[in-house]
């Protein structure tokens, strides 16, 4: 019996202390005495943690406590050491695993090589990505969302009309060999267009008067064929592939530059859902393109032609050049201004409605959404040279937003 007392008054001096710590957390957390908390001031003893994995407890189930509960005006002497328990949860959520020597070495070096990187268990910076992005020929996965708005004009009239562009852009390079990448852009359309294709069935001399095709290859803003009615037809629009053989090393240049290249093909394939969101024509050319990548500019120049060699005869023949050419600057490692406009020489007008060539200036910047790089970018366009007689584009207001993903990552594109 007198064992028993004893045991008895042991697990009381065992509770007593216990309860008490768990007041002063309530006391710490809810108590409106005025105290502010500094992180930065508090260290969790040892002592307290053995106590609380002692009876079952831990940070975090004591931070989750109800308020209501907290606020019962108990009293403490040890405040700071409440604080301290009623932090320790968001501590241990906060601290991350830290960075390996190798890792760390990785991250200031911002011309190491990306596949490294990953090879080696690391993650790349965002500014890393962001400089394989630049490169349109680089290691890396990236799916455009490129949405344009053109203000197209009609010099017969003046009367001008808004048309508007969804493209999308999946590319990613396949390793050809040791010394060639095959760079693969996958392209598709839906256009919405100024213009009533019920109108147009019933005006049959419209295609008939040689103008040429309703909607041009992607990323260009050219003539369209007939005069702009009150109206609209959207819908899906020409699919394109473009293919690039591009040597896997780039050509150094002193000064920290390098020059990248590559010739290759393009398709055009008839997939438009109304005649005047497509050209009716399979067609096919070759590309080439060449790139200087400099510690602040990027300057190169894409070509494309495309000549129809099958397709609907009642359609006007496609006899087409898109040259996109690109100027950048590097403000810092993840933000540029500059832009990418389109010149179009449609071969099958007359001289004075052959050209579109327009300049442009916009702003683009790279972040990290949920592990993955994201580019984002607005630009304007507007045609010094435009068609004297067709309708053509004056002004073209674009925005694309740019998920990429290191190649790298997927063993097929090796």
């Amino acid at each position: 019996m007198e064992k028993e007392k004893v045991m008895m008054v042991n697990n009381r001096c065992v509770q007593i202390p216990t309860i008490l710590i768990i007041l002063m957390v309530f006391t710490g957390v809810g108590h409106s005495s005025g105290l502010e908390q500094s992180k930065s001031s508090f260290h969790l003893g040892e002592e307290s943690r053995f106590e609380m994995k002692k009876w079952g407890l831990n940070e975090s189930n004591l931070q989750s406590m109800p308020r209501q509960l907290i606020s019962k005006g108990y009293e403490t002497n040890n405040l700071e050491q409440s604080l301290l328990l009623a932090e320790a949860g968001e501590k241990e959520a906060e601290k991350k695993d830290p960075q390996s020597p190798e890792c760390a070495e990785f991250a200031k070096d911002p011309d190491a090589d990306v596949g490294d990187i990953i090879r080696a268990g690391c993650k790349p910076t965002t500014e890393q990505m962001s400089k394989l992005m630049d490169n349109p020929l680089g290691n890396v996965a990236m799916l455009w969302n490129q949405f344009d708005l053109v203000r197209l004009k009609n010099p017969t009239n003046d009367k001008t009309a808004n048309k508007g562009n969804y493209m999308g852009i999946a590319q990613f390079p396949k390793g050809v060999g040791k010394k060639w990448n095959l760079i693969n852009r996958f392209i598709w359309n839906v256009p919405s267009m100024p213009l009533d294709q019920d109108k147009i069935d019933r005006a049959d001399q419209l295609y008939s008067s040689g103008t040429g095709p309703a909607v041009l290859p992607p990323g260009t803003d050219g003539p369209a064929p007939v005069d702009l009615f009150d109206g609209r037809t959207t819908g899906f629009g020409d699919m394109y592939y473009v293919g690039l053989f591009s040597p896997k090393k780039p050509i150094e240049i002193d000064g920290g530059g390098k020059v990248v290249w590559g010739v290759g093909f393009d398709m055009g394939f008839p997939t438009a859902t109304d005649d005047i969101l497509g050209t009716g024509k399979w067609s096919a050319g070759p590309s080439a393109i060449g790139v200087y990548l400099g510690p602040k500019w990027k300057i190169g120049a894409l070509g494309q032609q495309y000549w129809d060699y099958a397709g609907d005869s009642d359609r006007d023949s496609v006899n087409m050049t898109n040259l996109q050419y690109f100027y950048y600057y590097s403000l810092n490692p993840t933000t540029s201004i500059g832009a990418a406009p389109n010149i179009i020489a449609n071969w099958g007008q007359d001289s004075d409605n052959k050209f579109t060539v327009p300049v442009g200036l916009g702003i683009n910047k790279t972040f990290e959404i949920g592990g993955v790089p994201v580019r984002f970018g607005a630009e304007v366009h507007y045609s010094v040279v435009q068609p004297d007689d067709v309708a053509g584009a004056e002004w073209n207001f674009r925005f694309f937003v740019i998920p990429s993903a290191p190649s790298a990552l997927f063993k097929w594109m090796k």
